[in-house]
């Protein structure tokens, strides 16, 4: 980066968020910046389980169950679209998924759960259901489950796919579409010269009309300087993944799911450790564990790999969008479900930064909701 760049849009942050956002801006002929950091940083992408969700999404938060399904909608076509503009496949499959119970406790907590998210959604058509041990099996044809397996609740609108060939995908459709990216350009400092912003980055200065701050758990100190005081916090969880077997388990199950390549990826942890990504066998033989309660098959399997990722974290869970008061044209985007809400970021981000307004998709997520 010799010279400065000057662009109508900065995008702060080349994860899935930011790179969401500078696609559908590339996409729309915003000439659009997208300035990622270095190798080392944390990224949540890396992490990423892969999945597309929309069951039990939006508890006391109707609006983020409604943007879930809007971005679940979208997936099909986009999908098709982006694997088709960058000549890169990511496996998205739309075969419905599963939250397993393993006891009757854990189903009536379950059943429970998604019947007060019934009602709390307020229609007649919230596609969510309990099924019973007998309807699962028929579910997982090639599937033995473990005995304390009595049902599940299951979504056909969920579905899995691969973060990382998706990162990838976005960000070559992206330059395809003109757009320019600056790896290794962390950005140092933010500040406003007349009606333009000045990003200094490690490789030198950006200059745009508008600027978007996506950059994950790191967003907060980069949000201040553009006087966005968002309370963010990251949150660990752990992922295995085993050696590839065959064609098995046609669906994706919260904590394990089969790839398109035949490995099986085992994670669930949530835990509140600050920014340490380092694992822990204890975890592990948690995760197993419950994995092989589910599935036995699974049992001898071998583990190839251990690793722990960072989700961005606001208070209630839920995502922040919003605009600075102070210096209009800056905007910030947290969220965690990156892979999920993928489709609508596409669209409701590029519109926002496109008019430099709030997409109405996305509109209801300041962090003014906390000042209560």
């Amino acid at each position: 980066m010799a010279d400065a760049i000057h662009a109508e849009v900065a995008v702060v942050g080349g994860g899935l968020i930011g790179s969401a956002a500078a696609y559908g801006l590339a996409r729309r002929g915003v000439k659009t910046v997208l300035l990622d950091g270095d190798d080392a940083d944390i990224r949540s992408a890396r992490a990423n389980f892969g999945l597309v969700w929309v069951q039990g999404k939006g508890m006391d938060m109707p609006a983020y169950q409604r943007l879930t399904r809007l971005s679940s909608n979208r997936w099909p076509e986009f999908a098709a679209r982006l694997a088709e503009e960058s000549g890169i496949g990511f496996d998205y499959r739309r075969d419905g998924g599963l939250t397993v119970a393993l006891g009757e406790a854990e189903f009536a907590e379950r059943s429970a759960y998604v019947e007060r998210l019934r009602t709390q959604f307020g229609t007649n058509d919230y596609d969510t259901e309990m099924v019973e041990r007998t309807a699962l099996e028929r579910l997982l044809p090639e599937v033995t489950l473990g005995p304390e397996v009595v049902g599940a609740s299951y979504c056909w609108r969920d579905g899995h796919l691969n973060p990382l060939a998706l990162l990838r995908a976005l960000q070559v459709a992206f330059l395809r579409f003109g757009g320019r990216l600056e790896r290794r350009a962390r950005v140092e400092a933010i500040s406003r010269e007349g009606g333009t912003f000045l990003a200094r980055t490690a490789r030198g200065e950006v200059r745009s009309d508008r600027l978007l701050v996506a950059a994950g758990s790191k967003s907060a100190a980069i949000a201040r300087e553009v006087g966005i005081d968002v309370p963010v916090r990251p949150q660990r969880g752990q992922v295995m993944i085993t050696e590839r077997m065959p064609p098995m388990l046609p669906l994706p199950i919260t904590g394990v799911r089969q790839t398109g390549e035949g490995t099986y990826l085992v994670g669930g942890t949530q835990e509140e450790v600050g920014f340490d990504t380092s694992t822990r066998v204890a975890d592990a033989a948690n995760m197993a564990d419950r994995a092989v309660r589910v599935l036995p098959a699974l049992e001898n399997v071998n583990l190839v790999r251990h690793w722990a990722g960072l989700r961005v974290m606001t208070p209630d869970s839920y995502p922040i969008y919003e605009e600075s008061q102070t210096m209009p044209g800056a905007f910030v985007a947290l969220c965690h479900s990156g892979a999920t809400l993928c489709a609508a970021h596409a669209e409701a981000l590029a519109e926002t930064m496109a008019t430099g307004a709030i997409a109405p998709d996305i509109a209801g997520f300041d962090h003014r909701r906390f000042d209560v």
